[in-house]
């Protein structure tokens, strides 16, 4: 079967809800079979989040409570975009910064991930920060946080235990143990300013522009 076969067709949305973080649609579409069917779909302004690595090699986790799942987790900083298309690096840099208190001389893009493709647009770029600095942290307002710091490998280890909820922040801190001991084998380069990875949004058929 090739990918032709599998992919549906976009035919028309309807706006259900519109809120300052996420909006909701219904997507008509089109089977690969021919068929109609519905989809229900949030549109997310997309995120950035970082992995930051000291020179003992300790990451920086942000521990907060979500209360949409009613807990308490640790994660690693990340934050929304501020505006369609701002550059996921700048987000990360920001978030770094009023989060922690840290910033870093070093930046490597690990991946653009996407976090629910199933109903979701959202895009996180994900980055790892080395050659850090501390300065004062400036948390938004309506953030309540502590940091904490703890060896990277322990940090695999917990990972690997299933001690983090936030699928992020365990891609995360795996991605960049790996990137930190066989770089020599990865296609990586310092992260730089650019597009982000936009969302897809796609248009009826035979519409123009």
């Amino acid at each position: 079967m090739s990918q032709q076969d599998i992919r549906e067709t976009f035919v028309a949305s309807q706006p259900i809800f519109d809120g300052k973080v996420i909006k909701v649609e219904t997507w008509q579409v089109r089977l690969p079979d021919g068929r109609p069917a519905q989809r229900e779909v949030v549109r997310h302004v997309g995120a950035a989040a970082v992995v930051p690595v000291d020179e003992r090699g300790y990451i920086t986790l942000v521990r907060q409570h979500r209360v949409v799942i009613n807990e308490v987790t640790w994660e690693i900083p990340a934050g929304k975009l501020d505006f369609p298309g701002e550059d996921p690096l700048v987000c990360a840099q920001r978030e770094l910064s009023e989060e922690t208190g840290l910033s870093a001389r070093t930046w490597r893009k690990l991946v653009d991930a996407v976090s629910t493709p199933g109903y979701c647009t959202e895009s996180i770029g994900l980055y790892l920060a080395t050659d850090l600095t501390r300065h004062a942290a400036h948390t938004d307002e309506d953030e309540f946080l502590s940091v904490a710091s703890i060896p990277l490998t322990e940090a695999v280890e917990r990972a690997m235990r299933g001690e983090f909820r936030d699928m992020k922040t365990s891609l995360g801190i795996l991605m960049a143990y790996y990137a930190l001991n066989a770089s020599q084998h990865l296609p990586m380069q310092d992260a730089v300013p650019g597009p982000c990875a936009q969302a897809w949004y796609p248009r009826a058929e035979g519409a123009q522009g």
